[in-house]
């Protein structure tokens, strides 16, 4: 998430700053905090599924409008905006001042275009930046493993069905048929999870 705060005088600028680095951020591996994500190639040629989680506090002039841009990026670059909110923090001097936090996501090859983006918005320096990666190749294969495995537990199935004459056998072939098929359903989408969160930063 990029979260951005209003600039003040000098003293409420550092009250800002200390208020909105003990701001919430996500945490690496939630959908929702993921500002980055990339696909790379293992060594040995094999494909390789990595997950980068950026996060980004910045001071800003106006952090509305700041907001608004980065949405538009977003949307420029061919990605989406996950979530955007504006609230008010009040500082210890007793001022409110504006708060937005707002997640996008982008195709991966644009992540650092994005990123430096993000960035100029602020005169200053990032209050905190980080950006960590999550390889999920090994949860990946397995879950094509699983499919494979369960796909071809489903075939057996099929056969069996088309070959048994009691209605009793029928059944209970159809019953274990519709088990493995949901099995099947909540691997595919699985996988189709970490294929769209590699592709999109």
């Amino acid at each position: 998430p990029i979260i951005l705060s209003a600039c003040g005088g000098a003293v409420e600028s550092q009250d800002a700053m200390t208020a909105f680095e003990g701001a919430p951020m996500a945490v690496p591996g939630e959908a929702a905090g993921r500002v980055s994500n990339s696909i790379g190639q293992t060594d040995q040629g094999g494909e390789r599924i990595v997950i980068k989680n950026g996060n980004l506090v910045l001071v800003v002039p106006d952090p509305a409008a700041s907001m608004e841009r980065i949405s538009r990026l977003a949307e420029e670059m061919g990605g989406f905006v996950v979530s955007a909110d504006l609230t008010h923090t009040e500082l210890n001097s007793g001022r409110k001042v504006p708060q937005a936090r707002v997640v996008i996501r982008v195709p991966v090859e644009g992540l650092n275009e994005a990123l430096e983006t993000i960035r100029s918005e602020s005169d200053q320096p990032p209050v905190s930046e980080n950006v960590s990666s999550q390889d999920v190749t090994a949860e990946y294969t397995d879950l094509q493993s699983r499919l494979r495995n369960e796909q071809a537990a489903e075939a057996q199935l099929v056969q069996i069905m088309e070959q048994a004459t009691r209605t009793e056998d029928v059944l209970n072939v159809y019953t274990q048929l519709v088990q493995v098929r949901e099995r099947i359903e909540v691997l595919q989408g699985q996988i189709k999870y970490y294929e769209q969160s590699a592709a999109l930063s």
